[in-house]
């Protein structure tokens, strides 16, 4: 009889357990976190491969795709999973770990099932090869999720649903039907250079800076004045951190603003203290810790009814990853965001600020690099997402990026930036028109007011801000925009890169939250559009549902006639500075048929006022 070699039969043990089919192996469910309930993200996280962020092969990052597919009937979604250390990451620290991360957020109430895809191969992630690689644990594992309806009570947007672009000129939301306007702060365009948050600090030691840029000799930010703005049942991470900035977000909050503009990546930029990266130098490797303490801040926007704006790239680098293209560093930035950020229920995809060629700009992407980019976030995002690109400042560079892209399917519109107040209206109403001509209707944003040094000005400095309420306020929404958001120029206290405080404008926050209060409250706003040529007074603006709802408004009170249709038509005025009730003016009806009388307020202050005129 042969001896039992022992040493074999372990091998053959081990061996057939490391192939072993996955279920076999992984009998126990995922560790689920999350209320299941419509609009709420749930997160299932999986037992896989051992790995740590500075592992060179296979990265975890790039050399294993980790899907879930999720189906209720027929719909169904393909979720991207991300390696997230221990599980823990924004408690611990951790940069290694055997855990595996998916977050899910269910449109339907109902009875969802799940299955698991997991494969190793080279940069297998940011392939579209489904059967490329090999599979490894958890490939395969299944199962279901009892979702029960809408909480009608949930706090900021859990209640109203996924914002969306619906093929009009405003985004919508998915579960009421309401449509949301953007009332944002575009400033600090470095918000994530939060001094709590792991591994952030300002890049590099030069004594010399030019004007705004952030100075490296400085801090990054701490928002210490808002502390006080953090309630006890809000969230932190490592015994007490993040107070300053989700009391930031809470205050602003309060003040009506519903947006927030933050860079994610801001290497060789402005600021050089914002990136996902495991290391200011690395590009395919991620930082757990950080990323998930951005996302415990990015779920309290969800609750507080914030939209996060992500900036993905600034003019100065936006040809740092592969040239410009969508290659093998751009693609896994894109797709690591996406896996941890896409399932948020507000967010616009800003795919650069300052894109595109301009006389200070040595390279700059094209025009395919960027619908290349646009097409990659579409493909790899499960749910319906809002991109955008941010233009420069002036109309001939405008023009040059945006004119090729009037049409383009991956494109929902452009963030404007606009140097000179003037012609806010004018541009913001162009790009609105230019592309109703195609199948595609953009939503235009207003998102960055100039002169840089300027922008919104602390109140301080400008209490009655009456330019830009104006100009850029009024104007942007009269021409039909889908919000706007404001930037706090660079050359005065609590600016672009070093804003401490939101209070420092908070008598602009009042005048913005009467603006788009009165826009979402008082109007059929999806009906409506600028009709300029219908009013009568120099310099003042219309918006219309033809022969229903008329507004106009007025830079100053004075005599102005506008063209109605046949019918008798109501009046009224109200005050954009202070807001309140509509009130009566000196004519409280009129009739239609050509050119007739608006009156005047029974106060006239010589300030500008809004009319609404109602059949």
């Amino acid at each position: 009889m042969k001896k039992t070699n022992l040493s074999a039969l372990f091998l053959i043990f081990l061996n057939s357990m490391l192939f072993a089919p996955c279920a076999m192996l992984f009998a126990q469910s995922p560790k689920i976190a999350g209320e299941l309930k419509k609009w709420h993200t749930i997160s299932l996280q999986f037992d896989g491969p051992q790995c740590s962020e500075t592992d060179f092969s296979p990265n975890p990052f790039l050399d294993y795709r980790f899907e879930v597919t999720f189906s209720n009937g027929n719909k169904q979604y393909k979720v991207p999973g991300f390696f997230a250390a221990d599980g823990n990451a924004a408690e611990t620290s951790a940069t290694s770990g055997n855990k595996w991360q998916v977050n899910f957020v269910p449109d339907e109430a109902g009875t969802w099932n799940y299955k698991v895809s997991f494969r190793s191969g080279k940069d297998i992630a940011i392939s579209d090869q489904p059967d490329k690689g090999k599979t490894l644990v958890p490939e395969g594992i299944s199962g279901t999720l009892t979702v029960s309806a809408t909480d009608k009570n949930a706090s900021g947007f859990l209640s109203k649903g996924r914002v969306e672009y619906v093929g009009g000129r405003y985004l919508k939301f998915g579960e009421t039907g309401e449509y949301f306007l953007k009332n944002g702060a575009d400033s600090p365009e470095n918000f994530l250079a939060y001094i709590d948050f792991d591994q952030t600090y300002r890049y590099g030691n030069r004594a010399i800076f030019r004007e705004g840029e952030a100075n490296p000799k400085e801090s990054c930010h701490k928002y210490e004045a808002h502390i006080k703005d953090w309630k006890t049942s809000d969230p932190t991470w490592q015994n007490g951190k993040g107070k300053g900035i989700i009391g930031a977000l809470n205050y602003l909050a309060s003040q009506g603003v519903n947006s927030q503009y933050m860079l994610t990546m801001n290497i060789q930029g402005d600021g050089k203290d914002v990136w996902p990266y495991s290391d200011h130098n690395e590009r395919t490797r991620f930082d757990c810790s950080k990323l998930a303490q951005w996302d415990l801040v990015f779920n309290h926007m969800d609750r507080l009814g914030m939209m996060i704006h992500f900036v993905l790239q600034e003019t100065e680098n936006e040809c740092l990853l592969d040239g410009g293209h969508t290659n093998v560093q751009r693609k896994v930035y894109l797709r690591e965001l996406v896996a941890r950020f896409g399932h948020h229920l507000a967010a616009t995809w800003n795919m650069g600020e300052e894109n595109g060629p301009a006389g200070w700009t040595p390279v700059a992407q094209t025009d395919q690099m960027r619908k290349d980019m646009a097409n990659y976030l579409k493909s790899i995002n499960p749910y319906p997402i809002f991109v955008v690109v941010h233009t420069h400042s002036d109309d001939a560079h405008q023009d040059l990026v945006l004119n090729p892209l009037l049409g383009f399917k991956s494109l929902d519109g452009p963030s404007m930036q606009i140097h000179n107040v003037q012609p806010i209206n004018e541009r913001i109403r162009h790009f609105i028109d230019e592309s109703s001509k195609t199948q595609k209707q953009w939503v235009v944003m207003f998102d960055e007011l100039g002169p840089a040094h300027k922008g919104v000005m602390p109140d301080e400095f400008d209490a009655q801000h009456d330019t830009v309420r104006h100009l850029a306020l009024w104007g942007s929404l009269m021409a039909g925009a889908g919000g706007a958001e404001w930037y706090f120029g660079y050359r005065y206290p609590h600016n672009d890169l070093m804003c401490e405080d939101f209070r420092s404008r908070e008598l602009w926050w009042k005048q913005t939250k009467i603006a788009t209060g009165f826009f979402l409250n008082k109007l059929p706003l999806a009906e409506m559009k600028a009709a300029n040529e219908l009013i009568s007074a120099k310099d003042a603006w219309c918006l219309a549902k033809a022969g229903e709802v008329y507004v106009v408004y007025l830079p100053k009170a004075e005599a102005a006639q506008i063209t109605l249709p046949d019918g008798k038509f109501s009046v009224k005025w109200f005050n954009p500075r202070i807001g309140g009730n509509l009130q009566d003016g000196t004519i409280k009806a009129l009739t239609g048929g050509g050119k007739v009388s608006l009156g005047m307020p029974l106060v006239n202050d010589g300030k500008d006022w809004v009319i609404v005129i109602r059949k």
